[in-house]
């Protein structure tokens, strides 16, 4: 028999090895990026709660009981009921199901075409890149509430117009951001390549282009989630959002009206303390991301 040699030793399963780099690489992450590491758990447990929403809710976010109605936190109602003696807490679960399904819809929808303009303005330039450029420029002109209520109010309220109308402002910051740095990738050689081979713009674009400017977009999207989670409890707020009786914590918030607020303050605290937490660990998670992959950024 041939003489052992590292070469013949049973090497670790290709899934136990992964497993092992993609654990090492959390650890690293939140050994260097402890802030990062505080978003990433506060969203882990928002996700959780989001998924398992139907089994760990106490009641049913939909049924009142009007013998309960302003109920305060108890052994019964932990979190208390609003005016239709729905119980807050199950609200609560399910809502978060609601800011995930708005904030990640609109992060990937505004992502997705803010990325594809940007890299077309990039590729093509010229009077292409002007035009799209100026159009860009209009879009920046409003604030992002303002031209998240405008669409909103064009085109009607409920959970998918609410995401094209986040969606929307998201659409211009991402594709300047995404054209700064596909303005660089279109002279690298292989760019030049894969004109010479005689290639599509579309495949260009989308095989040769678009793949090297994922960190931005990455970036951006983390980022721009909790803003969704905040613009899509507003909109609900001024009743342009999710409608009732849909479980959202910014509907939560407009039933805290301002005669419930001496009597039954918790309507108010605890919807607003779920977005107010949400909205930091993404910005947490965001900055952190933005900071590990962005080179100029990197303090090792």
């Amino acid at each position: 028999m041939p003489p052992s040699s590292p070469l013949n030793e049973t090497a670790a399963p290709p899934d136990r090895k992964s497993a092992g780099t993609v654990f090492a690489t959390l650890v690293d992450f939140a050994r260097r990026r402890p802030l990062g590491a505080v978003g990433g758990a506060i969203i882990v447990v928002m996700v959780m709660l989001a998924a398992s929403a139907n089994l760990i809710a106490p009641y049913d976010p939909l049924a009142t009981d009007y013998a309960a109605m302003l109920a305060a936190p108890s052994e019964a109602h932990w979190l208390g009921t609003d005016a239709f003696g729905r119980d807050m807490l199950s609200r609560m679960i399910h809502g978060s199901r609601t800011a995930l399904m708005v904030g990640l819809g609109a992060s990937l929808l505004g992502a997705s075409l803010g990325s594809l303009i940007g890299v077309a303005s990039a590729y093509f330039g010229g009077r292409v890149d002007l035009l799209v450029q100026r159009v860009m420029d209009v879009f920046f002109a409003f604030p992002v509430i303002i031209l998240a209520l405008a669409v909103v109010s064009i085109i009607g309220t409920g959970v998918g117009n609410v995401v094209l109308a986040i969606a929307t402002p998201m659409v211009p910051r991402c594709a300047r951001v995404v054209r700064a740095s596909a303005l660089s990738v279109r002279e690298m050689p292989y760019v030049d390549a894969a004109r010479a081979a005689g290639f599509g713009h579309p495949r260009i674009i989308l095989r040769h282009m678009l793949p090297n400017v994922m960190a931005p977009v990455l970036i951006m999207a983390t980022a721009f989630l909790g803003e969704a989670i905040l613009l899509e409890a507003s909109l609900s707020f001024l009743g342009l959002g999710v409608t009732e009786p849909t479980a959202a914590w910014g509907l939560m918030l407009r039933g805290a009206a301002v005669e419930f607020a001496e009597t039954a303050p918790w309507m108010a605290i605890f919807p607003g303390l779920a977005i107010s937490l949400a909205v930091f660990g993404f910005n947490l998670l965001g900055d952190s991301l933005r900071d590990a992959l962005d080179p100029r950024l990197r303090t090792q």
